[in-house]
C-alpha cells in the first residue's frame, strides 16, 4: 500500500479494502531512501495528527499499525540495492541504504524488511553470492541489536539477478546462520517465472518439497502472492491478479490450502486499480479466501 500521505495512510488504505496485513515501502522504491531518524514504534499512542507532520516526512513518523489492527507489518527495500555488486560504490552506497532501512524499521516496530538479493553483474553468481554474505553480514554488524529480520526474496531471475534458484537463498542462509536476523520471503510470480511449477498439486508438492529441503518452511517468513503474466521459465517478473494470469486459480488452491503456510503472512502485490467499480485488492482478495477449502 501506498504511503502518500503519511505511513500510517497506507494502514488505513489497507484495511479499507480488507487487508489483514500490510507491506509498504518505507522510502520511495526507486529512490536511496532517507536516513533512519527517530520515530516511534508500531502501536504507539500517538495521535494520527501527531504522525502526520505539516512536512509530510515520512521519517518523523511513528506508524499507529496497533490502533488500526493490521497484524504482521512488512517493508519492501528500495529496489536500487544490490548487496551483490562488484563496483565498489555501488556496494558501498547498497549498504549504507539498507542499515538505514533496518534502523528505520527497528525504531517503526516493524519486524520484517524484504530484499532482493542483488544482482552479480559483471561477476560470477558464486561471487555474487559471496558478495551478498558479505554485505549482508556488514549490515548485520552495524544493526547488531535491532529486532528486524531481512527477507531475502526469490526472484524471476532477470538478467544476472540472484535468488531464481532455491540453492542461492539455501547459500545465503547458510553461510549467514543467524535465523533471528535474516529469512526468505517467497514469492509465486517470481518463483513460476523461474521454473518452478506451481499449478498441478504434484507439481506443487515438488516445489515445496525442494523448499523444504533446501531452505525449510520454518524460514520463510512473509509470501507474496501474485500470479504471472510470463510464462513458466520465462525469468521474466511480471505480476497479474489472481487467477488471471499463467498461474491460475489452482495454483493459489494449493498454496492457501498447505497447512504449513497457515501463520506465515501472504501480501498481494498485484497492479493497482478497479475491476469495473470494485478495487483489484478487493477482487484478488476475495478471490483468494473463496479458495479455502
Amino acid at each position: 500500500m501506498s504511503i502518500a500521505g503519511g505511513l500510517y495512510r497506507a494502514v488505513e488504505r489497507a484495511r479499507q479494502v480488507g487487508c489483514d496485513c500490510v507491506q509498504i515501502f518505507t522510502t520511495p522504491p526507486r529512490g536511496w531512501g532517507l536516513p533512519a531518524t527517530k520515530a516511534e514504534p508500531v502501536g504507539a499512542s500517538a495521535t494520527r495528527k501527531a504522525a502526520t507532520p505539516a512536512s509530510g516526512d515520512p521519517r518523523a513518523e511513528p506508524l499507529p499499525l496497533g490502533d488500526l489492527q493490521v497484524v504482521a507489518p512488512i517493508s519492501h527495500t528500495t529496489y536500487l540495492i544490490n548487496v551483490a555488486s562488484p563496483d565498489p560504490e555501488l556496494w558501498g552506497k547498497s549498504l549504507a541504504s539498507l542499515v538505514a532501512e533496518v534502523l528505520r524499521c527497528g525504531q517503526l516496530g516493524v519486524a520484517n524488511v524484504v530484499l532482493h538479493p542483488g544482482a552479480a553483474m559483471t561477476a560470477s553468481e558464486e561471487a555474487g553470492l559471496q558478495r551478498a554474505v558479505e554485505g549482508l553480514r556488514e549490515v548485520e554488524r552495524q544493526t547488531r541489536g535491532v529486532p528486524v529480520r531481512i527477507l531475502l526474496e526469490s526472484t524471476a531471475g532477470q538478467g544476472t539477478q540472484l535468488g531464481h534458484r532455491l540453492e542461492h537463498l539455501a547459500t545465503l542462509l547458510d553461510a549467514l546462520q543467524d535465523e533471528q536476523r535474516f529469512g526468505v520471503c517467497l514469492d509465486t510470480c517470481h518463483l513460476f517465472a523461474a521454473g518452478y511449477a506451481l499449478t498441478k498439486p504434484a507439481d506443487y508438492r515438488k516445489t515445496m518439497k525442494q523448499v523444504d529441503e533446501l531452505i525449510g518452511a520454518a524460514h520463510v517468513h512473509a509470501i507474496h502472492v501474485n500470479d504471472s503474466k510470463q510464462p513458466l521459465g520465462s525469468r521474466r517478473d511480471r505480476h497479474d491478479h489472481i487467477g488471471r494470469g499463467l498461474l491460475g486459480l489452482d495454483a493459489f488452491r494449493n498454496l492457501v490450502n498447505d497447512t504449513r503456510w497457515a501463520r506465515v503472512p501472504m501480501y498481494l502485490e498485484t497492479p493497482e486499480g478497479k475491476d469495473g467499480d470494485e478495487d483489484w485488492h478487493v477482487v484478488n482478495l476475495r478471490t483468494l479466501r473463496e479458495l479455502r477449502d
